[in-house]
């Protein structure tokens, strides 16, 4: 039997920071939508910072500096040009951030919807590779860090360029020496940044990785808390889940204690810049290079200078964490769909009901063995199949390759009609193969709404009377005056508010009205009560009177009321009769049929399950 080590996996991508930056733009064009604007913005909201410098300069060397000859009205007059101009910049700030919020959330919406979207495009063997809460993650939280760093962080880049490149020509306008010592002081932490920046970016792969893991640990208890409680495994869950907020914890910590010393080290240079132009400012004030005012000012430009500095630490730090989610989700979104969708080029399927022929078909998981191996075998229109086999046998692989949820690796699976033509179901778009071929799994999984909404998702126009009169036809009208509420009943999450045979009674509903012309079926194991058990069985001979299916039988009663019976073992096909011409034999059904029988006469007289 293969495993899921055997099972196509997301590939983590190769791309680097800027390369994930400029795919995830690609990928989300409403971000893009006026950006130099809204770079434009932040730019200018940077101006009302540096003028207060400027304005203690001016104040300093033209009043306090010459012995107070500027009067108290031209003090004014330069604070209220300052107000002005931090309204005005205020108003530009504001702006941006809206233009930004909307740009980054209509981006990022349709980002998540492309993921979401490409999940279901994914085979069952790559979803089933991935842990459920890992790729929740994706779709979630990490496009909500992306999110995150687009409207806060990513101008914050922006703003704190701008602050940088504004303090930098204000600082060289009023002295040259002081601004070539700043920038002396903080060249090592640049050198080093991108040696902190790939060391960041590894760090934040794991952190992203953690927290699907942690949500993958906890969601899977909170889904199967019965079984956490039937068997008392409280404190055995709760290790896996500590463990998992441990790993995400560790990751965390360990990426914090890199922006920790870069963070450290922007404070070492900041200091440095600031001692080190009050005591070279204050020289060459004494040498007359340099006025009071200035060497005031520049001091209060350094701190614009350091700021942003600082603060672009954090921005490493976001970015980083960023680009790791973003690289998560655009390997996502570049995952092949292996069973592709042909769409609107798709050949249509015939009307009526339908054959289905396998024409020397393998399937292989892959870098495994050959789990079914040159299948060739026909099924005629309306006529009902039951698939029998030991555990392992390959009969739900041969149901999955029937319904293209999965592709054969070598042969054809087609269907057709009676009149002998074919069309490669490969070549089907896949609207059109689900409106023909539909799946009814051993647990019809019901969402948390009304029988209404569950109804519905078999075909989503029918009104209130269609819906019980194809309940009336299933003969399940006594069930459903049982119901307290009708329609109306609120089913519980995956439909834990019904029994396990009503939820069975909802899916061949909700298939009947789907009306498919081919019904595969993986028959439910579950015991139900008696009365239940007589329903679904009624059910389930109105819905399949004149439609072709193919039943993965599970029990005693199904193999002997189908038409035809296919026996599989180990991957091959090896028996094909009717029920009469095959228990008698000495071969593989024969075998099958006697242990049923054996196991029936010591369960009573209910059908029984398949032997293991």
């Amino acid at each position: 039997m293969s495993t899921t080590d055997d099972l196509p996996e997301i590939e983590p991508s190769r791309l680097g920071g800027t390369a994930i930056i400029r795919r995830g733009l690609a990928l989300s064009p409403a971000i893009k939508d006026g950006l130099w604007l809204t770079i434009a913005l932040a730019i200018l909201s940077t101006v009302g910072g540096s003028v207060i410098p400027i304005l203690i300069q001016r104040t300093v060397d033209s009043g306090l500096g010459d012995g107070g000859t500027t009067s108290v009205g031209d003090i004014a007059g330069f604070l209220c040009i300052a107000a002005v101009l931090i309204l005005f910049t205020g108003g530009v700030a504001y702006w941006m951030r809206i233009r930004l919020f909307v740009a980054s959330e209509t981006g990022l919406a349709q980002m998540r919807v492309d993921a979401f979207r490409h999940v279901h495009d994914l085979s069952m063997l790559t979803q089933n590779s991935e842990r459920r809460g890992v790729l929740v993650s994706r779709v979630t939280s990490d496009i909500d860090q992306v999110s995150q760093f687009l409207q806060f962080t990513g101008i914050q880049i922006v703003v704190s360029l701008g602050q940088i490149l504004v303090a930098t020509a204000i600082m060289a306008y009023y002295s040259w020496q002081l601004t070539i010592v700043v920038l002396v002081c903080f060249l090592p932490l640049a050198i080093s940044l991108k040696w902190f920046a790939q060391r960041l970016s590894d760090a934040y792969d794991i952190v992203r990785r953690t927290v699907g893991e942690m949500i993958a640990v906890i969601g899977e208890p909170v889904v199967g808390a019965s079984v956490v409680r039937a068997y008392a495994i409280e404190k055995r869950t709760q290790d896996r889940v500590d463990t998992g907020i441990k790993g995400n914890l560790d990751a965390n910590v360990k990426a914090q204690k890199l922006v920790a010393v870069t963070f450290a080290a922007s404070g070492v240079a900041g200091g440095l810049a600031n001692g080190a132009v009050i005591a070279i400012g204050v020289v060459l004030g004494v040498a007359g290079d340099l006025s009071m005012g200035t060497v005031i000012a520049f001091a209060f430009l350094v701190g614009l200078f350091v700021g942003p500095v600082q603060t672009a630490t954090q921005v490493l730090t976001d970015a980083q964490n960023a680009i790791a989610s973003w690289r998560r989700v655009i390997d996502l979104l570049d995952t092949p769909a292996d069973v592709v969708d042909p769409g609107a080029a798709g050949r249509p399927l015939p009307g009526g009901a339908l054959s289905a022929r396998f024409d020397h078909v393998t399937f292989a998981y892959p870098g495994g063995p050959a789990v079914l191996k040159d299948v060739d075998v026909e099924i005629a229109p309306r006529q009902r199949v039951a698939v029998v086999g030991e555990t392992g046998s390959g009969k739900t692989t041969f149901a999955k390759l029937l319904t293209r949820l999965m592709d054969p690796t070598e042969g054809v699976v087609g269907l057709g009609t009676s009149a002998g033509t074919w069309q490669d179901i490969s070549d089907v778009s896949f609207a059109d193969l689900r409106s023909h071929v539909l799946m009814v799994p051993q647990e019809g999984f019901l969402f948390d709404a009304t029988l209404r909404d569950n109804l519905l998702y078999g075909r989503k126009d029918a009104t209130d009377r269609e819906l019980v009169g194809v309940i009336d036809e299933l003969e399940l009208t006594d069930w459903f005056a049982s119901l307290p509420h009708g329609l109306d009943t609120q089913v519980g999450q995956r439909g834990e508010s019904l029994s396990a045979g009503e939820r069975q009674i909802v899916a061949l509903v909700r298939s009947a009205l789907a009306d498919p012309q081919l019904i595969v079926l993986d028959e439910a194991t579950s015991a139900v009560d008696p009365q239940t058990e007589l329903r679904a069985t009624r059910a389930l001979d109105k819905l399949l009177d004149g439609r072709s299916s193919v039943t993965i039988a599970h029990r005693l009663s199904t193999a002997e009321n189908a038409d035809r019976i296919l026996v599989f073992d180990a991957g091959r096909l090896v028996e094909d009769g009717s029920h009469a011409q095959l228990v008698d034999g000495d071969g593989v059904y024969a075998r099958l049929h006697a242990s049923w029988v054996a196991q029936a006469s010591i369960s009573g007289p209910q059908a029984v399950a398949e032997p293991s």
